[in-house]
């Protein structure tokens, strides 16, 4: 069990898990949870970890087919501006690897934004800290269980 679940469980938010094999050579790892489970990709968000231009890290949270504004997100975090951390950096600061970073359980709390299309569903899905494991759950329960709040971060 991952810190992310254990996270979801141990405050007893509804959730379920979903898993299906991982292909080692595919990078695309959101597109490849909407293609191995059969879902709709506006339903699927991706974690990325954007480092700001202090050097601190903050984790947007966004749906699969969509692309972070660096400006928007810089915006809704009080940056100037934003860029996608380093890996070895994301790994140290959330414990999880490139490809199963989820929001949920991470070693250090950092500020985490939702994209405000979010709200619109009734549950999402997001890492649950490996690659090949989904946790669905209400946006709100995310927002909850990380301290996020919701904002427009997606490139139009």
């Amino acid at each position: 069990m991952t810190p992310a679940v254990q996270l979801a469980k141990k405050a007893g938010v509804a959730h379920s898990v979903h898993v299906y094999e991982h292909d080692p050579s595919v990078t695309a790892y959101g597109d490849e949870a909407v293609d191995k489970l059969g879902l709709d990709p506006a339903r699927v968000y991706k974690t990325l970890v954007v480092a700001t231009d202090t050097g601190a890290l903050a984790v947007a949270v966004l749906p699969v087919p969509a692309k972070l504004s660096f400006k928007a997100f810089a915006a809704a975090v009080g940056a100037k501006k934003v860029s996608m951390a380093d890996p070895a950096a994301v790994t140290r600061a959330t414990g999880y690897v490139l490809g199963g970073v989820s929001p949920l359980g991470q070693k250090k709390r950092l500020p985490l934004v939702i994209d405000d299309s979010a709200r619109s569903l009734s549950t999402l899905f997001v890492s649950a800290g490996r690659r090949g494991l989904e946790i669905e759950l209400a946006p709100e329960a995310l927002a909850e269980l990380t301290g996020g709040r919701f904002a427009a971060i997606v490139a139009d």
